[in-house]
């Protein structure tokens, strides 16, 4: 008989054996793990780049993308860009739950992507939840003062309705604002003041 045969008769038997069995799966899941642990280490790589993101989300993303690289922001998602904020700063919660949730969004429209069922161009609809922003800006929900207590009452107005306002329905990301009024877009700024009040002057 030669090597050959010799060598494909040892592998036949030794496939046979459970223990080639068991070890042989290890090694598969073994080479499983390392290649989806290496994929995700590529791809949140991949997020921290805002062109990255704008490449997917087209329109109006691309749009965004192309403001916040322009010398004077004109918008409050491109004053964070030049304060070192990237996309996936925002558009993540806060903590570990925020954290998941972003990446399960992440996976879901490579999903989408990779079997051709995407739309195109590509579209954000999840709105930022108010962790998106405390995250980084804790400190104004417990800031004392008149110019403070739209903030400091905010989680009040939260608790007792339903369609009480958000953090970004005040502070808009991509319409253009005026950086001296912090990009407060002023007209919806004052229904949102007015619905707040209407809501806890009814519970007084």
């Amino acid at each position: 008989m030669s090597k050959y045969a010799q060598s494909k008769a040892a592998l036949s038997a030794r496939k046979g054996d459970p223990n080639f069995l068991v070890i042989a799966g290890l090694v598969v899941c073994a080479l499983a793990v390392v290649v989806v642990m290496g994929g995700t280490a590529y791809a949140l790589q991949l997020e921290n780049h805002d062109s990255f993101c704008a490449s997917c989300h087209t329109e109006p993303e691309s749009r965004y993308y192309q403001q916040s690289l322009e010398k004077n922001a004109a918008t409050l998602a491109a004053f964070h860009t030049q304060k070192s904020v990237r996309c996936i700063d925002c558009h993540s919660g806060g903590g570990v739950f925020g954290r998941a949730e972003g990446l399960s969004q992440g996976a879901s429209d490579l999903t989408a992507y990779l079997i051709g069922h995407y739309h195109n161009p590509a579209i954000t609809q999840n709105k930022l939840g108010d962790d998106s922003c405390t995250k980084c800006h804790a400190g104004v929900m417990s800031g004392g003062g008149f110019n403070n207590h739209f903030h400091v009452l905010l989680a009040r107005w939260q608790s007792v309705d339903p369609n009480a306002g958000h953090c970004v329905d005040c502070h808009t990301a991509h319409p253009a604002g005026d950086s001296a009024q912090g990009y407060l877009a002023v007209t919806p700024v004052q229904q949102v003041c007015q619905n707040c009040h209407a809501v806890l002057r009814e519970g007084e």
